[in-house]
């Protein structure tokens, strides 16, 4: 007999609604009172933990999930949390694609890749807002700041919740963040100008004003002629009712003589209290920290927040991590690090940024370990993979049905969390949603047939999740469940790379690469590649792999428009070795092998993930 296993679960206060303040509702709003820990795994780790026994932690995954793990040991330690989720900016994000060199036999050098999609169904993207809100603040300390930073479609509605959530007498600021954009419109006023909302958990928190205070221009500088011992400084006016002295400042130095007790020496300071608005460019092209990543935001945005709102050994964390600005700065400035995202691309992205940010520092024991939570790696993105399963099962697309994705052979099609596995939880929406009205109907009409029939696509999925549905809706419905990870195992969705790598006596040598994936995208052959080198992100090698977490002894970062070695010496203590070869897509192929100083063992010339 087949025994679920027990798991463990949080529970939090659903936030009572106040009288007299609006409440946010939306259609399909479920409370999110409690979620289970999800298990995580340590697949990769750079660096050393720090003289406390700290190591900053990367997650790949949904951060629903992320959070939900993260409870067990950080609820109530974070001090900063700072988040860029989706706008719903109707946008699909790309990236741009250059292969490094220029000796390609068909002259395509660079294409733009669909990194993501920020499309919703506005209930959809609240209910999703809502629930991530839910765990943030049950994450933060009671002296925490949460930052979250949205524009224009979207800033209004956050408000809303973050105040059901945080509570309205718990609002700090709305921080305007103003940049420079091509957008250029003569119907409205253009949009230059993003909403970073900020509210705590407790009735304190922490804000540096010191160390971000607004510079003194130099017109204001030059005012400040007379000095002393204490610094540049004017002489003002203390105010006192009946004075002769009329000016406030810049008195004439002969009052300082005569009536002392008249006149005060107002000191240069170091800036300007700090205001809520603030003009930071974007990071252009030129930039050593621009990665090319969609919507990357600038480093001085990050440095102002953490600088302001942290202290050094303080907790940063950043749920919607994308190019990994929130942990290159919180390393910077000697910030503790949790970050996490559910895009493959972005954790390669981060983990070439950290890795350098890290070498450049030099510090050895600041570093971080790379976890995946539910790890069931098929695409690179979830939009993509949506989009594969539809093409790949042939599912006609339902345009104008908000409930299921599309119909295959008769039945409702509804395709569940990507690379990830189905849990009870996940059929949450689908039955808020699902037509009760028209069931009514059917079962009406025809008493003895099914009112649906439904087919649930998943990557893995919990026990008895049939029966959970069917428990849950007060009619007769015909439950298909297709596990693509069990019944569909002759689908392609994606290409598997293909390396030779060999061993000449203490050398490592990978003599070909074939991302077959980004080869297919830009309709090239072997052949037509002179350079394997050319398509490559980095190499990391690991000479002492014990079997579960890589920590890389090599790690082949090149700049922009450089190239990797392909060819690395050997330790003589060298074991079983592992190479991760990080494509211009940021996917990954792994391989590994033994070693015995100067011999080949078990080592395969051609090999493929």
């Amino acid at each position: 007999m087949n025994v679920e296993k027990e798991v463990e679960r949080y529970e939090f206060e659903k936030p009572n609604p106040i009288k007299g303040y609006p409440e946010l509702y939306w259609r399909g709003k479920r409370p999110f009172t409690s979620t289970q820990y999800y298990p995580a795994q340590l697949k990769e780790r750079y660096g050393e933990e720090d003289e406390n026994g700290w190591i900053n932690k990367i997650f790949w995954g949904d951060n629903l999930q992320v959070m939900s793990h993260m409870l067990k040991e950080y609820r109530g330690k974070i001090k900063l949390i700072y988040i860029d989720p989706p706008f719903d900016s109707k946008v699909d994000y790309k990236k741009n694609i250059t292969i490094k060199g220029k000796k390609i036999s068909n002259d395509i050098n660079s294409f733009e890749e669909k990194q993501y999609t920020d499309i919703w169904a506005n209930d959809e993207y609240l209910q999703f807002m809502y629930e991530r809100l839910i765990l943030m603040k049950e994450l933060l300390s009671n002296e925490g700041l949460i930052y979250v930073h949205c524009d224009w479609h979207k800033s209004h509605y956050l408000r809303c919740i973050l105040d059901d959530i945080f509570g309205r007498d718990n609002f700090v600021n709305n921080l305007v963040w103003c940049y420079k954009t091509r957008q250029f419109s003569k119907t409205y006023w253009n949009r230059k100008h993003d909403d970073i909302l900020v509210y705590s958990k407790g009735k304190s928190w922490t804000f540096n004003y010191e160390k971000v205070l607004d510079e003194y221009s130099e017109s204001t500088i030059k005012k400040y002629k007379n000095k002393d011992d204490k610094g540049y400084y004017r002489l003002c006016g203390r105010g006192i009712e009946g004075s002769p002295i009329k000016s406030a400042k810049d008195v004439d130095p002969i009052w300082e003589i005569t009536h002392p007790e008249l006149v005060v020496r107002n000191y240069l300071g170091e800036g300007y209290p700090p205001s809520d608005y603030f003009f930071i460019d974007i990071e252009n092209q030129v930039s050593k920290d621009r990665t090319d990543y969609p919507t990357q935001k600038p480093t001085k945005l990050l440095e102002r927040i953490i600088l302001a709102s942290s202290n050094p050994g303080d907790i940063v964390f950043d749920c919607f991590m994308g190019s990994g600005t929130t942990q290159a700065v919180a390393m910077k400035l000697g910030r503790k690090f949790i970050g996490s995202d559910i895009n493959t691309g972005a954790i390669e992205t981060t983990i070439k940024r950290l890795v350098k940010i890290n070498d450049e520092l030099n510090v050895k024991n600041y570093g971080f370990e790379v976890y995946s939570v539910n790890n069931y790696e098929l695409f690179r993105n979830p939009i993509e993979a949506k989009e594969l399963l539809m093409k790949a099962l042939n599912i006609q697309l339902l345009n104008q049905n908000v409930v299921y994705d599309g119909e295959l052979n008769g039945r409702m099609a509804k395709i569940m969390p990507i690379n990830r596995i189905t849990t009870r939880a996940d059929l949450g929406e689908l039955i808020a949603s699902l037509p009760y009205r028209e069931f009514e109907k059917r079962e009406t009409e025809h008493p003895n047939l099914p009112v649906e029939k439904i087919t649930l696509i998943c990557m893995g999925h919990e026990q008895d999740l049939k029966g959970y549905l069917q428990s849950q809706v007060d009619y007769n419905i015909d439950i298909e469940i297709v596990d693509i990870l069990r019944d569909k195992t002759e689908l392609e969705f994606k290409r598997e790379s293909e390396a030779k790598i060999i061993i000449d006596e203490d050398l490592l040598v990978i003599h070909k690469f074939y991302p077959r994936n980004l080869l297919q995208k830009m309709s090239l052959l072997d052949e037509d590649v002179e350079d394997w080198r050319q398509l490559v992100e980095s190499v990391c090698i690991d000479f002492n792999y014990d079997g579960a977490v890589m920590e890389p002894l090599i790690k082949d970062i090149p700049n922009k428009n450089e190239l990797v070695k392909g060819k690395y010496k050997i330790p003589k203590d060298a074991g079983i070795i592992k190479v991760k070869i990080t494509d211009l897509l940021s996917e990954t192929f792994e391989w590994e092998g033994a070693y015995e100083y100067g011999k080949e063992i078990g080592i395969e010339p051609v090999c493929s993930v």
